[in-house]
């Protein structure tokens, strides 16, 4: 099964489209996207469309460093929910793990490493669509991306010693100058940030005003209009906490910003229950990975925050009424 994204990974992309003279939704139906879906930051597309869609807005609007564009408008506020969870991380190496643990829940091509060695630190970005494909612009925007999350949860004197690509410079290497301060260096070996080591340990600083705003947003009182709004920001977190084996009422309510009687009662406000939620959850997640072929159950059982796989099989069979392994079985057969 080719991997997935999520429609989050194209956050900006009709605005800076068009302000390149790019029709988006052309460009977005040429690939086999529904232009009408981008709104829906959470539904799951093909992979090998996101990154074909960003190759051919690059030839479209002739310039080789649309990934970077669009990683420049990006912050940390834009990763929704895990971004207030990253903020409670007390390291820069706590906050780099929390992020590739998670990884897959955006973007299943995408995949992280990072490594230390002789007191240097870095973080690798490499694709995997599962066949080859041209794939310099999702790697920029990934690079990019990567790069400008580390700069928001460091202190602003933070310098990394390079940033890689493993393609040759750019024709106008004006943005990627501005972006790295003249720190990319290309035609090397790996993608991604290298760093001092002790960096790894610098605590995390203040929040920013946007995260704030975001917050504010979250905690705004329910009303008739916006009623799911605190279900479907307390699924969003539970999502993102259930690999930590953080994923508890008072952890959410922790990084909403209130109680956790405060969820509880807005929550049965909108007829659910935190345990619901989580179950809910954990059912849709359970459903996609077991269906697909990339991670094994034992693996999935790790990332749904059970204690063990067969603790994982004994509630899947209870929800689905089949066990993990004829749940797969029936899928890769197209039952």
């Amino acid at each position: 099964m080719k991997p997935l994204a999520r429609y989050a990974s194209l956050a900006n992309y009709v605005d800076l489209a068009r302000s390149l003279g790019v029709d988006p939704f052309g460009m977005l139906r040429s690939v086999g996207l529904d232009p009408g879906g981008i709104s829906l930051q959470d539904r799951w597309i093909p992979a090998e469309a996101v990154v074909e869609l960003l190759e051919a807005t690059a030839a479209q609007a002739q310039r080789d460093d649309i990934g970077l564009r669009l990683a420049e408008l990006r912050r940390l506020s834009h990763l929704g929910p895990l971004s207030l969870v990253l903020r409670e991380e007390s390291s820069m190496r706590n906050a780099l793990t929390l992020l590739i643990r998670h990884e897959r829940m955006y973007n299943e091509a995408l995949h992280t490493s990072l490594s230390e060695a002789e007191g240097v630190a870095t973080v690798r970005i490499e694709i995997d669509l599962g066949v080859p494909a041209p794939d310099r612009q999702s790697i920029d925007l990934g690079v990019g991306v990567l790069y400008s999350l580390m700069r928001e949860l460091s202190p602003a004197t933070w310098r990394p010693l390079s940033v890689s690509f493993t393609h040759s410079p750019p024709v106008d290497q004006a943005m990627a100058t501005r972006m790295f301060s003249g720190l990319a260096r290309y035609d090397r070996d790996f993608d991604g940030v290298t760093f001092h080591a002790s960096d790894l340990d610098t605590r995390i600083g203040a929040s920013d005003p946007q995260l704030l705003e975001y917050t504010r947003r979250m905690l705004a009182d329910t009303s008739a209009e916006n009623a799911p709004t605190v279900a479907k920001r307390t699924r969003q977190l539970v999502e993102m906490l259930l690999p930590t084996g953080r994923c508890s009422v008072d952890q959410v309510a922790r990084s909403l910003g209130v109680d956790r009687r405060t969820v509880h009662r807005r929550l049965s406000a909108e007829g659910t229950t935190f345990s619901a939620v989580v179950g809910d959850t954990r059912a849709a997640l359970a459903g996609h990975l077991v269906a697909g072929r990339r991670y094994s159950l034992t693996e999935i059982a790790s990332i749904l925050g059970f204690a063990s796989p067969s603790n994982f099989s004994r509630w899947f069979r209870a929800r689905f009424d089949c066990t993990p392994r004829e749940w797969r079985a029936a899928r890769s057969d197209g039952r």
